[in-house]
């Protein structure tokens, strides 16, 4: 578990983040709720009443802060040197794995968490796309066109159905879901080359520019 000290008189978002980590060995017992919050700021030595503070939007609230803690510890965990001799491919899987792997000791919270979220879609879509924005990143996209987008949507649904597999996945070493995922980061490859072969020409786009150009200076 990543430390969870607090300075003496944290505040709100100190406290959020702090809960984010602690909630969740609570709620595989007692659910996404006050019992599993007031447990967990039990452990921290933070009041009850103060840690609802931090959590008006209540369970759904919790679950988020609990993503943002997995976001936070796996960035730690994947520095640049880390991955940088690995193929892009390489990279996403293992960081998705890695994600798994950060999960798994709260694996029923996990479920039951999902099981929420499917009430709030919105908020799931929102979730989806962060775990995918902060895999990219730290495998090194710096893609800021519509590429950036239909690389994060590709990948929310990647992660978001491996995710389904691995909770129902009972095989030794996990091998269903990494074969599943192996299978999905391939569509991916494809389909990014695909984009990469029907890009335009930057030579073949159409350019005022350089239309007024020839006009002017026509050739020979």
């Amino acid at each position: 578990m990543a430390d969870t000290m607090l300075p003496p008189d944290p505040t709100l978002d100190e406290m959020r983040a702090a809960l984010g980590v602690a909630i969740p060995a609570q709620a595989m017992f007692d659910g996404w709720g006050d019992a599993a919050l007031a447990a967990a700021a039990a452990s921290l030595g933070i009041d009850p009443g103060h840690a609802r503070l931090a959590f008006p939007d209540g369970a759904v609230g919790m679950i988020e802060a609990w993503y943002a803690s997995i976001d936070t510890r796996l960035a730690a965990a994947f520095p640049p040197e880390r991955i940088a001799a690995m193929k892009i491919r390489d990279r996403i899987g293992a960081l998705i794995l890695a994600r798994l792997d950060l999960v798994r000791p709260t694996k029923q919270a996990a479920r039951t968490a999902l099981a929420l979220l499917a009430r709030h879609p919105a908020t799931a879509t929102r979730l989806g796309w962060r775990a995918a924005d902060t895999i990219w990143r730290l495998a090194g996209d710096t893609a800021t066109d519509l590429n950036h987008y239909t690389k994060r949507l590709t990948l929310s649904a990647v992660y978001g159905a491996t995710l389904l597999v691995w909770l129902d996945d009972d095989s030794e070493g996990e091998l269903e879901t990494r074969g599943f995922l192996e299978r999905r980061l391939a569509g991916v490859m494809r389909f990014e080359k695909l984009k990469a072969q029907l890009r335009p020409d930057p030579e073949r786009r159409f350019s005022v520019t350089r239309l007024l150009g020839r006009l002017r200076y026509p050739a020979t």
